[in-house]
């Protein structure tokens, strides 16, 4: 075979090889991108500081949704947070820690289709409609205050928050460890791969950014390798309602959530936004 032959055949098995990867990316983005968790973190969530009980809800196509729905004691109407977890989390730890991360507010954490006990199959599409049901299903409860209801994502999940808070009248929003969109991680990741041709989940939150309304507070994890703070810059720089933007001490992309630190910093953001009343926003317009 002379050389021009071997240049060929290199480059068709090269070029068979670069396709298969495609197409393996392409078949199993929703593995790679999403990692349900089935087992509770904690076995029997409870709130000190709420009435916690556990809630099954539908979606609109008939989907089963599980959580928890936490209240506080005494009167409402009471301000209330939705929560938004990460790629591989199960909510109960919410509910454990909610007298905590969100004192005297009502909290609703459900898990994600196909975590937990929710049924389906978890996308960006029906995350994000979901997240809007639970956000208006919220904000009809008798003992909710439906001007002031936050969003609170972490990770993955603040790509839902974002897109919740987009298209709802959010009080204020809270993002942990937040991206730029799911599609520019993956293409930090597989840089010789045409990702855009194949990613379906974006999760483009910067495409969003400038169009949130509510006070929003921005928290980083102190070493973050799952979201490098660069790609939580351009986020950032799309913002026009950016009330903090803060690395948490001796914080890493896992353990951020737990911490008292964090906690403590979430509860007091919170709650002096709930103290300050304005008019109930409008839903912000679409991007085009």
């Amino acid at each position: 075979m002379n050389t021009s032959r071997k240049v060929a055949a290199a480059a068709g098995v090269a070029g068979l090889l670069w396709a298969s990867m495609v197409s393996m990316i392409a078949a199993s983005q929703r593995k790679l991108l999403f990692n349900p968790t089935l087992v509770r973190e904690v076995q029997s969530p409870r709130s000190t500081g709420h009435r916690t009980r556990a809630v099954v809800l539908r979606a609109s196509d008939g989907t089963r949704l599980a959580g928890w729905l936490m209240t506080p004691h005494g009167p409402g109407p009471h301000p209330a947070v939705v929560y938004f977890g990460g790629r591989s989390e199960e909510v109960s730890w919410v509910a454990r820690d909610a007298g905590t991360l969100f004192p005297g507010m009502t909290v609703l954490a459900m898990n994600y289709r196909g975590y937990g006990d929710s049924r389906g199959v978890p996308g960006e599409e029906h995350m994000v409609e979901d997240g809007c049901m639970l956000f208006d299903w919220l904000c009809g409860r008798h003992n909710v205050d439906p001007e002031r209801v936050a969003v609170v994502g972490r990770s993955l999940g603040s790509g839902v928050a974002v897109q919740v808070a987009k298209g709802r009248p959010a009080h204020a929003v809270v993002l942990i460890t937040p991206y730029d969109s799911i599609l520019a991680l993956a293409q930090r990741k597989f840089r010789v791969m045409p990702v855009s041709f194949v990613l379906r989940h974006r999760f483009e939150s910067v495409k969003y950014a400038s169009l949130l309304r509510a006070p929003t507070y921005v928290l980083r994890a102190a070493t973050d390798d799952i979201v490098p703070h660069s790609h939580t810059d351009q986020l950032v720089a799309r913002m026009t309602r950016v009330h903090q933007d803060e690395i948490v001490p001796e914080s890493d992309h896992m353990n951020i959530p737990y911490l008292p630190a964090t906690q403590q910093k979430i509860a007091q953001f919170l709650t002096t936004q709930f103290a300050v009343t304005r008019p109930l926003l409008e839903a912000a317009p679409s991007a085009a």
